[in-house]
C-alpha cells in the first residue's frame, strides 16, 4: 500500500472515531447537555401594607409600583436603594391613581415601618382620599352637517342632538371618574354613528377640574361629518339563490337616511329566512360616498337540501319519531316567476300521527312570501280521536316586531267521542298577527308579546246544521325582572267561536285546555265540556298563568328554579266555564335554542301530581 493510501486510511479512521464520540451514548454523565433552565421562583422582597378606604386600597394594592415589584426572582432582588426610590415615588403615584376615581385633593405618604418577624422590610402606604369631585355642569355641542341641519329646523337633526344630550351618562351631580368620562364620550358618539353619521368623532373634549370646589365642568364638541344615505346593495356569497332573495328582505331602500338599526334588522331577517346560515350587512364609512354609501351583504347559504331525523318525548303527546326534509329550491331556478322552498314533516307517535307539507316562495318585495300548505293528522286526547285534513293558500311576512299571516283554508275533521263520530268541514279566511317587544326572543326576561288569531267562514256537517261562523283567539304574555335576581312572567289567553248552537264547526277549530303551555297538572287537551260522560271540545276558552323564577346560583346563571300557578278551562259558553287550578315548581335550563322546562305540577281538581317537559316559549 502506498504512503498516500495509508495516510488516507488513517484519516478516515480518525474521522469515524471522532463521529462516534458525538453520539449520545458515548458521552459521560458530566458531559451531558445541560437541562433546560427552570424558571426561578418568585420570592417576597418586602411586605406592603396599604391604609386607605376599601375601594382605594384595592386600587393601590394592584397598581402601585411597590405592589408590582415586591415579588421577584432571587437573581433580581431589589436593593435597599431601589426600595427607597420606590417608597419616595409612591405618594405621587398613589395620588395620580385615585385621581382617576375623582379624588383630586388626596393626601398620601409612604414609609418604612421596621422589619417584620421574617426579617423582611415592611412598607406602609397611607392615603386619605379627601372629598370626591362631582360633575357640576355638562355642555355638549355639535358641528358639521348635524349642526347645520338643526339650525335649519330639521326635526331629525334636532332629535339626534337631543338624544345625544339625553343619553349622556355622566350627568351633573354624579361623581367624576376617568372610566365614566371615557364611557360617556363613547356612548355619545354611538348615538350619532348609528343614526345617520357613521364618521362622527370628537373635535375636542375637556374636563375642567376645580380642585378647590371639588367639581368638574365637562365639555364636548362633536364633528358629525356628513349625513349618510344608503346606496345600492351589493350581495356577496351567493351560489344557489338570487340577489333578489337578499334585496327583498332589506328594511331600507337606496336613498334612505343611514341607520345602523336598519342594517341589523336586515341581517336578522336574512338569518330568519331559512335560506342563510350566516349574514353580515354593513357599509364602508367613507365620507366620499356619503350621498349614496354602497351596502355590502355578505351571506353564507344553507345547503339546498336537508334531512332531520328526531326521536323525542313530550308529556302531552308521548314518545315520537320525526322525519323532516327541506328543499330550498325545489323547482329549480324558478316556478311561476319565483324560487320555492318545500318542507315536509312526518311525525309518528304513540297517540299522534301527522304529515305537514308547505311550499313557500323565496322573499318577494317587502319580505312577503306566498304560501301553499297541507296537512293530515290523527290525534288522541282525553278519549277523543280526531282525524283532520287541511289545505291552505296565503301570504306571510316577518319583521322585527310584527309577523303577519293571511290565508284561505279548507279543512275537514272527524271527532270520535264515546262511540259518537261527528264529521264536519269548513272554508275560512284567516288573519294571524304576532307582536313582540322583548329584550330577547328566545330567552325573554323583559317585555310583552301578543298573538291574535281571527277567522270567518262557513261550516257544514253530517249531523248538525250548516252555517257561518267566526273565530277569535288572543294571547298576551308579559315578562318583567323583580329586583336584581328574580324574574316574573304572566300569560292570559282568551278564545271564542261565534256561531249558532247547532252549526257543526270542525273540532279542530274548537278549544280544549290542559298541558305544558295551558294548565299544567292536567293532561294535554283533557279540559273541556263533557259529552256523554267524555271530554269534548268547547266554543270558549280561558287560561292564565303566573310564574316567578331565579337562578339557582351565581355559578350556574343558566339554571333557574321556578314557582308557578296556572288556571283555565274550556266550555260551550262563558257562563259554564269553571277554571281549574294547577300549581307547582320547576327547573329551567336557558339553552341557546330556548328554555328547557321540567315542571312538577299539582292538579287541584284531580288531586294528582304530573310532570311536564317542554322546550321554548309559546307566544
Amino acid at each position: 500500500m502506498s504512503r498516500i493510501c495509508r495516510a488516507l486510511l488513517t484519516a478516515c479512521v480518525m474521522l469515524a472515531l471522532g463521529g462516534c464520540s458525538s453520539l449520545p451514548w458515548s458521552k459521560k454523565k458530566d458531559e451531558a447537555a445541560p437541562a433546560a433552565q427552570q424558571p426561578q421562583k418568585l420570592r417576597e422582597m418586602y411586605h406592603l401594607k396599604v391604609v386607605a378606604p376599601s375601594d382605594q386600597e384595592d386600587l393601590l394594592s394592584e397598581y402601585l409600583d411597590l405592589a408590582r415589584f415586591r415579588r421577584a426572582p432571587e437573581s433580581e432582588a431589589i436593593t435597599p436603594a431601589e426600595l427607597d426610590r420606590l417608597i419616595a415615588g409612591a405618594p405621587a403615584q398613589a395620588r395620580s391613581l385615585v385621581e382617576t376615581q375623582g379624588y383630586f385633593n388626596s393626601q398620601a405618604s409612604a414609609r418604612r415601618d421596621g422589619v417584620a418577624k421574617d426579617g423582611l422590610p415592611q412598607v406602609v402606604v397611607t392615603l386619605e382620599p379627601g372629598p370626591r369631585t362631582i360633575v357640576r355642569e355638562v355642555e355638549l355641542e355639535a358641528k358639521g352637517h348635524l349642526k347645520e341641519a338643526a339650525q335649519a329646523n330639521d326635526p331629525l337633526a334636532r332629535a339626534t342632538i337631543a338624544e345625544m344630550r339625553s343619553q349622556w351618562k355622566l350627568k351633573p351631580g354624579e361623581p367624576f371618574t376617568q372610566s365614566a368620562w371615557d364611557g360617556a364620550k363613547g356612548d355619545a358618539l354611538t348615538v350619532l354613528r348609528i343614526d345617520g353619521y357613521p364618521t362622527a368623532n370628537w373635535e375636542t373634549t375637556s374636563a375642567r377640574i376645580d380642585a378647590d370646589r371639588n367639581s368638574a365642568s365637562l365639555y364636548g364638541l362633536a364633528d358629525s361629518g356628513p349625513l349618510f344615505h344608503f346606496g345600492e346593495i351589493r350581495v356577496e356569497g351567493l351560489q344557489n339563490y338570487r340577489e333578489s332573495d337578499v334585496i327583498n328582505l332589506a328594511t331600507f331602500r337606496p336613498g334612505q337616511r343611514y341607520s345602523e338599526k336598519a342594517l341589523l334588522d336586515t341581517q336578522d331577517r336574512l338569518l330568519r329566512s331559512g335560506l342563510f346560515e350566516g349574514a353580515v350587512v354593513a357599509i364602508e364609512p367613507d365620507a366620499a360616498f356619503a350621498a349614496a354609501a354602497p351596502v355590502t351583504a355578505r351571506v353564507r347559504e344553507q345547503p339546498l337540501q336537508q334531512v332531520t331525523l328526531g326521536v323525542g318525548y313530550a308529556d302531552q303527546t308521548g314518545e315520537r319519531i320525526t322525519v323532516e326534509h327541506t328543499h330550498r329550491r325545489v323547482f329549480g331556478r324558478t316556478f311561476f316567476g319565483h324560487q320555492w322552498t318545500s318542507k315536509n314533516k312526518i311525525e309518528l307517535g304513540r297517540v299522534n300521527q301527522s304529515w305537514q307539507g308547505d311550499l313557500s316562495s323565496h322573499p318577494l318585495p317587502g319580505g312577503w312570501r306566498n304560501l301553499i300548505g297541507g296537512s293530515l293528522s290523527k290525534e288522541e286526547a282525553a278519549g277523543t280521536i280526531t282525524e283532520a285534513a287541511k289545505l291552505r293558500i296565503g301570504r306571510a311576512v316577518e319583521t322585527e316586531r310584527i309577523d303577519r299571516l293571511i290565508y284561505l283554508e279548507m279543512q275537514q275533521a272527524s271527532a270520535e267521542t264515546a262511540g259518537t263520530t261527528l264529521r264536519s268541514r269548513a272554508l275560512s279566511g284567516n288573519y294571524h298577527w304576532i307582536w313582540r317587544d322583548l329584550d330577547d326572543v328566545l330567552l325573554p326576561t323583559k317585555g310583552w308579546a301578543a298573538n291574535i288569531e281571527s277567522a270567518v267562514g262557513y261550516a257544514w256537517a253530517d249531523a248538525l246544521e250548516n252555517g257561518s261562523f267566526g273565530r277569535l283567539k288572543g294571547r298576551l304574555t308579559g315578562f318583567r325582572p323583580i329586583g336584581s335576581t328574580w324574574f316574573g312572567s304572566a300569560r292570559l289567553e282568551l278564545a271564542q267561536v261565534f256561531a249558532g248552537d247547532r252549526v257543526g264547526v270542525p273540532d279542530t277549530l274548537l278549544f280544549r285546555a290542559g298541558g305544558d303551555d295551558s294548565v299544567r297538572g292536567y293532561a294535554y287537551r283533557s279540559l273541556g265540556p263533557l259529552l256523554n260522560g267524555a271530554v269534548s271540545s268547547g266554543r270558549v276558552l280561558m287560561t292564565a298563568s303566573g310564574e316567578v323564577a331565579r337562578p339557582v346560583s351565581r355559578k350556574l346563571p343558566q339554571v333557574w328554579w321556578a314557582l308557578f300557578v296556572d288556571a283555565g278551562h274550556a266550555a260551550d259558553k262563558w257562563g259554564q266555564l269553571r277554571p281549574v287550578f294547577g300549581y307547582g315548581t320547576g327547573v329551567r335550563y336557558r339553552s341557546p335554542v330556548g328554555p328547557l322546562r321540567l315542571d312538577l305540577a299539582y292538579a287541584e281538581e284531580l288531586r294528582k301530581f304530573r310532570f311536564h317537559l317542554s322546550v321554548g316559549v309559546a307566544f
